[in-house]
């Protein structure tokens, strides 16, 4: 793989519990919805566990994706392609943090820090409450 190798380890205060982080990194329609604009194949599971593989694609760049590791507070990527390393999420009431380890030409600690950017104004919504209506 072309590029250099990057390491990038940040941490971020979110003001919600380790539940709600970890439901945005784990289930898929939420992940899809916080990464927009990055598109996601096609077929990926409601949640996130060991062996699951996707590609998310940002313009021309595609980046494979194994989930090696899910656990209740931590999350252990595989990245092949556009990044030839790993991305590690570790989380916890009121905060997450992100280790992202590889080689590649794009600018990994940009990225990163725009990705944790990103989920923290996902989490920062409000959270709706109203009944819905039934039908």
């Amino acid at each position: 793989m072309l590029g250099t190798f990057q390491n990038s380890h940040l941490r971020i205060e979110i003001k919600r519990d380790a539940i709600a982080i970890g439901d945005s990194l784990l289930k898929s329609q939420q992940l899809q919805q916080w990464l927009w604009p990055q598109s996601f194949s096609s077929g990926m599971p409601e949640q996130l566990h060991p062996g699951v593989s996707f590609t998310s694609s940002l313009g021309p760049v595609a980046i494979q994706h194994q989930v090696d590791t899910v656990g209740p507070n931590c999350l252990r990527l595989l990245l092949s392609q556009g990044i030839d390393g790993f991305h590690e999420w570790y989380w916890g009431d009121g905060w997450v943090q992100s280790r992202l380890e590889g080689v590649s030409l794009l600018p990994l600690n940009l990225a990163q820090t725009l990705c944790l950017l990103r989920l923290q104004q996902f989490l920062s919504r409000p959270i709706d409450s109203s009944p819905q209506p039934q039908n």
